[in-house]
């Protein structure tokens, strides 16, 4: 049997294990002064389902788009969350940034269940707007000593495994190419934008 064919499982179990963890989502960003160095800022993502989802969903993306499109998402959603950790670490402030990035999971997913096509530097635009809340809540996290640079560190580095672990999986369902791929791909989609459906009303 074919690895493609065993993926459309997985849609459904991660669309089960989102609803699981959906209590423990509004919560995951925990902070606090115990937060320092590079180990604190990798684990950061992958502490919060509306994270990792959005990352993974944006390597989902690229690799189903294909050319430059496989780096240029992922590169413009890390230049830009850091862009937004900066401008939480300056005190500044965003409006709504967990409804924000609870809407990225609903246009990332949605994109994805639709199969919707834009030209490349429309879809890293659009990542990017997203990922300046992201990094923004990243960013509120990190501390103000020079320990804060090794925590962006990390979760800079976390956040280019989830992109690799999304364009693994979009490669293995086969890019979105023939029924079997396209079926998984749309279920992802649909299990992350369902995801931030219940995060949107939850915000």
């Amino acid at each position: 049997m074919k690895m493609s064919a065993r993926f459309p499982l997985l849609a459904p179990v991660l669309a089960a294990a989102s609803v699981i963890a959906l209590p423990a989502i509004a919560h995951a960003h925990p902070g606090g002064p115990h937060v320092h160095g590079l180990t604190d800022g990798f684990v950061h993502p992958l502490t919060g389902l509306d994270h990792l989802l959005a990352m993974v969903a944006v390597g989902l993306i690229g690799a189903r788009l294909g050319g430059r499109a496989l780096w240029l998402l992922p590169t413009s959603f890390v230049v830009t969350m850091l862009v937004g950790a900066g401008l939480a670490l300056d005190g500044l402030e965003l409006p709504m940034v967990e409804t924000a990035i609870a809407l990225s999971l609903v246009v990332f997913g949605g994109l994805l269940a639709a199969n919707l096509r834009a030209p490349d530097l429309m879809m890293a635009a659009g990542v990017a707007i997203f990922a300046l809340f992201h990094g923004f809540a990243h960013g509120t996290e990190a501390p103000s000593t020079a320990s804060g640079l090794t925590y962006m560190a990390g979760f800079v580095l976390a956040t280019a495994l989830l992109h690799g672990t999304g364009i693994l999986a979009a490669m293995l369902a086969g890019r979105g190419h023939g029924k079997a791929g396209d079926v998984v791909m749309r279920g992802y989609g649909i299990a992350i934008a369902a995801t931030g459906l219940v995060l949107v009303t939850a915000n």
